[in-house]
């Protein structure tokens, strides 16, 4: 994926790298729940450092859209960490400016997105 994402950038001329996450997610939902299916239980896996990062004083269940769209957001929020983390060329071409690197989450309910930096 990161490849894609350098020769998008790199050689394409992309100027955006935009992580979208989504409310009320039913694989954020399964991940707290913990639940395993195969081959998604590897992709849900993916999502608990997320679930193990989110502040959240309330009831943290799968249940609980609240906390699922919290995690969800935590999880757009590590996605762009890592990016910056795993690809110096993604990370390089933000420092000179000739990047953006933007997390967003759709709402569900409304049908609006909101941007944010991280």
């Amino acid at each position: 994926m990161l490849g894609s994402m350098e020769f998008a950038c790199a050689v394409a001329g992309a100027k955006v790298v935009l992580v979208i996450g989504h409310t009320r997610c039913g694989a954020v939902r399964c991940a707290i729940d913990n639940a395993e299916l195969g081959n998604l239980t590897g992709l849900l896996d993916e999502i608990k450092p997320a679930i193990a990062k989110t502040e959240y004083s309330g009831e943290r269940k799968g249940s609980n859209y609240d906390f699922v769209d919290a995690v969800a957001r935590k999880n757009v929020e590590l996605t762009i960490e890592n990016i910056r983390k795993n690809s110096p060329v993604l990370k390089q071409l933000e420092d000179e400016k000739k990047i953006k690197i933007v997390g967003s989450m759709y709402h569900l309910t409304g049908g609006k997105v909101e941007f944010f930096e991280v």
